[in-house]
């Protein structure tokens, strides 16, 4: 029990892999390099489509590591690599897409879900208990000799 907890610990701990396949894919400059890992986490593989470019080992996500890091030697901001990578591949290369038109019904797709799930709890909240209807004259004068029984 005590090693199954150790090693559920550990998994725990360990930080994630990046997908850099070899050294020479980093790039010399910490600094450079921990940037360029920061703008692939924001960009998805278009082969896996779950994982970033940093995470996943496709070819294509090679290539664009390689692109991004390319852009960044070449004194490209991120927001000029993100914005070119956009314009390349669509909106659809942003692990989180930015709020347009095109992308509301995304970002707003949890809020109408939270509404609707509301309205339909309240609806069948009112159904379940019908509101109770007044006793007759007949069902009062019964219930009153019933209490006077006891």
């Amino acid at each position: 029990m005590r090693l199954l907890l150790a090693l559920c610990l550990l998994l725990l701990t360990i930080t994630p892999c990046l997908a850099v396949d070899t050294p020479d894919e980093m790039l010399p400059d910490p600094a450079l390099e921990q940037k360029a890992q920061q703008i692939g986490q924001q960009l998805r593989c278009l082969v896996c489509q779950n994982e970033s470019i940093e995470e996943s080992s496709a070819p294509l996500a090679r290539d664009l590591r390689h692109i991004v890091r390319q852009q960044l030697q070449q004194g490209r901001s991120a927001t000029e690599i993100e914005t070119w990578m956009t314009q390349r591949y669509g909106e659809f290369i942003r692990l989180r897409p930015g709020f347009s038109p095109a992308t509301a019904l995304l970002w707003l797709m949890p809020l109408l879900s939270l509404m609707v799930a509301l309205l339909l709890v309240r609806r069948l909240w009112q159904r379940s208990a019908p509101p109770p209807t007044p006793l007759t004259q007949e069902e009062r004068r019964t219930l009153n000799s019933m209490l006077k029984k006891d």
